[in-house]
Formats: C-alpha cells, structure tokens, sequence
C-alpha cells in the first residue's frame, strides 16, 4: 500500500476539524458574519418624554454649505509626537520674563473666555467693559484678558492693573481655572485663532541655515520656550539645559547631534574621539517685528554642525512648541 494513502483519512479528518473551528473555534472568521445584515427601524421616543432629559451623545454641528464630489479636502495632521515631551500636562501653568505675569490655560480662548466671565461674576467685579471679539473684560478692580497661546489649543489669561501683573488676581484665577475642566461652552473668540501651518513654520534661508519663524512677540516666546526646555532638556549626555538668559532671549544647550548619533562602528574607530559627545548650542531668538520672531540655533563648539544637525535640533524644539 502506498505510504502516502495511509494518511488520506488523517487529513480528511483535520480538514473537517479546522473548518469547524473556523467558525467556532480559536480560528473564527467572522468576514461573513454581517453580509446578510439589514438596518433596523430607528429609535423612536415616546410622544410625552420630557426633551430636556434626551439630547444626543455626540451632537454634529449642522453644515454651512455643500461639498460636491469632485471637490476635494484635506484632512488635519495629527499631533507630532515629541520624544520627551510628557503626555500629561496641568490644565493651568504660570509663565513669566521679567516682571510680567501670566497663565496659561489648556483650552483655546473661546472656551477660556466663558470661564473668564463667570470668573468676574463669581467675584462681584463691575464690568466696565466687555470685547468679545479681543477677550478682554474692563473691571473696576483692573483689566482681564484672554489671548491664543503659542501651544496650539492653548491660552493666555493676564489680569493687569496699569499695565503691571496683579499677582494676588492671578492666584485666584489659577484656582478658579483648576477647579474647572476643558468643557466649557466655545464663544466668539474663533478669530484669534491661529492657524497649524502659520503658527510656526521650518524654513531653510538663502544661505542655507535652518529656521523657525514664529508668529508672536519675542517675550511670549521666549518664556514658553523656557518652560519646555527645563521639563524636556534635562536628559544627562543627550540634551541639557545649560543656562538661559531673559534678557538677551537666548539659551545655551548641550545637545547630541544627529550626526554624532548616527556615527557607525568604523567612524568612531577612525576618529580621534571615540566617544559620542554633546556639543554647546545656543538657541537665539531674534525678534523681527511686533509679532514676529526668529528661532536659530547656533553652533558654540569646535566639534562640526551641519545644516541637518540644525534642522533635527529646530524640528525637536518646535515640536516642544505646538
């Protein structure tokens, strides 16, 4: 008898076993499962109900005009993701340069500006006057603002007196913000915000050097740059936060390049310096109108830094900016 034959039965047998578990076994196939679906009626409230106790779940703003076929979209990038950069950050953080003062808030200003109104009614503060479209609220006690944040989906709320930061005003917002989450109602703030391709733009210039141009005045910047290079430029022999310095809008970093990390077994064999090492950077930003700046980083080490080096570098820190 042919060796082979006497295993036919044995296959025969798995064949059916496996088809079996195909469907309700560990090997489920569940592809056809809903070929013969149909829609069912929808769901229909009763004629008495009560409508403020039934509204939708996930309500779809109704649409302002028509999109035809051949029309085309584009659909939002996702957010970059940042290594380093935590994923969990406070609702409410303080910011400051100099003398100045002021929070930021973890929602864009038209959800910020309702809080900021209960906030004066909470007080018993006499609005003076009240712009909707600027967020900004005259009281008598001193004037309180809402204006877009550097970081997308991000505020800035101020309470100024005389053109001076009132600290005990802006401790009582930070608690009024904190007891509050991001769900509050939007208002007519939509205007200030600032688009994700104008809010900061990588751009190699004539002479080949890599920039980023940011739309906002110098001191805002510089003082969230501040903010997010002590939480993500603390990393020992990879990126550090040397010093920095308000006054002349600059930082000193010890940085890895790109290209000391992307040196190979040979390179490091052949170069007189077979460690990798960070180099000393400085990070400059330079103002180039009311609300315009420049962020370039600048090599301040003997060791080389190539136009890549640079781009990788920028890229990082506005990723640390969006």
């Amino acid at each position: 008898m042919n060796f082979a034959l006497k295993w036919m039965p044995l296959v025969a047998v798995l064949a059916l076993a496996t088809a079996g578990c195909a469907r309700d076994g560990f090997y489920d196939d569940r592809n056809i499962d809903y070929v013969e679906a149909q829609r069912s009626a929808p769901l229909v409230l009763p004629e008495g109900r009560n409508i403020e106790r039934y509204r939708d779940a996930m309500p779809v703003p109704e649409a302002t005009g028509t999109l035809r076929s051949s029309e085309r979209f584009s659909a939002p990038s996702p957010e970059r993701l940042v290594a380093g950069r935590a994923t969990e950050r406070d609702y409410v953080e303080r910011r400051e340069i100099g003398s100045d003062r002021w929070l930021v808030v973890g929602a864009d200003p038209g959800m910020v500006w309702p809080q900021l109104q209960d906030f004066a009614r909470a007080r018993g503060l006499q609005v003076q006057a009240s712009d909707d479209t600027r967020g900004v609220l005259e009281t008598d006690q001193g004037r309180l603002s809402v204006r877009q944040g550097l970081r997308e989906g991000d505020s800035e709320v101020r309470c100024d007196q005389t053109g001076r930061p009132v600290a005990a005003c802006l401790d009582a917002l930070e608690q009024h913000f904190s007891a509050r989450s991001a769900t509050a109602s939007a208002a007519s703030l939509a205007g200030q915000q600032i688009a994700a391709e104008d809010r900061l733009r990588l751009e190699q210039r004539g002479d080949g050097e890599w920039v980023v141009r940011i739309p906002l005045d110098i001191d805002r910047v510089w003082a969230e740059l501040s903010h997010q290079l002590e939480a993500d430029f603390s990393v020992e022999d990879r990126r550090e936060l040397v010093e920095q310095n308000p006054q002349s809008h600059d930082f000193l970093i010890n940085y890895m390049t790109a290209s000391e990390r992307d040196r190979g077994v040979v390179q490091i064999i052949m170069s007189p310096d077979v460690r990798q090492m960070p180099q000393h950077i400085r990070l400059a930003l330079e103002s180039e109108g009311p609300e315009r700046t420049t962020l370039r980083a600048i090599n301040e080490s003997e060791r080389r830094f190539l136009e890549r080096d640079a781009r990788e570098l920028l890229e990082r820190v506005a990723g640390l900016l969006r």
